[in-house]
């Protein structure tokens, strides 16, 4: 489980393609504190570490999570927003992440408004029912709050804080995106699904 804060912006520095992708990311993570087979939360994708060097540890991506989120798309020196996995005591700052991406969005519109700019995206349109108002969601990998929604489209406004210190401020209008409905929205969906 995540929280959605991300604590490092790492970089792909190596990817290469077997009967999975295996991906190497450079961190600032002290990787004398990971074990091999932990999850770090990478574009709010869950993957587990299955090697470890000084500044870097790998991981393998099946076909499956690739065909599901924008991990294809990975680049040789593409940054990616990376948080560790919860740790029982952890400080609960952003709101439950599993880190299993529901599908992919994309960006279709930014606008500045004040210092902050605001993001619109496109949700599939099997995931927007699940997408309120005030709600949150994880945006590749990022908790964050949604302001509007009209049919598939959604609006957050992104602060510059978060802009500084995860990938969104790189982000341009197409880019594809992880999103990760929220659980809550997930179960309570369930439940009028079930008693309708």
């Amino acid at each position: 489980m995540f929280t959605g804060i991300i604590t490092d912006v790492g970089e792909i520095v190596a990817l290469e393609q077997r009967g999975d992708l295996k991906a190497r990311i450079k961190t600032a993570y002290d990787t004398t504190g990971i074990e091999l087979g932990a999850s770090i939360a990478s574009d709010g994708v869950c993957l587990t570490v299955i090697a470890l060097g000084d500044d870097w540890y790998d991981v393998e991506i099946s076909a499956e999570t690739v065909s599901k989120t924008n991990l294809g798309d990975w680049t040789e020196g593409r940054p990616v927003n990376l948080e560790r996995a919860l740790k029982v005591g952890d400080e609960l700052g952003g709101h439950i992440v599993s880190g299993h991406v529901d599908g992919v969005a994309e960006i279709v519109a930014m606008k500045d408004e004040g210092d902050s700019t605001r993001f619109t995206f496109k949700a599939p349109e099997s995931l927007a029912k699940f997408i309120a108002p005030k709600g949150s969601v994880a945006l590749n990998g990022t908790s964050l709050t949604v302001n509007e929604v009209d049919g598939c489209d959604f609006g957050v406004n992104i602060i510059p804080h978060t802009k500084e210190v995860t990938t969104w401020g790189h982000s341009k209008v197409g880019d594809k995106i992880n999103l990760e409905i929220d659980t809550l929205a997930r179960y309570v969906a369930r439940l009028a699904e079930m008693n309708s």
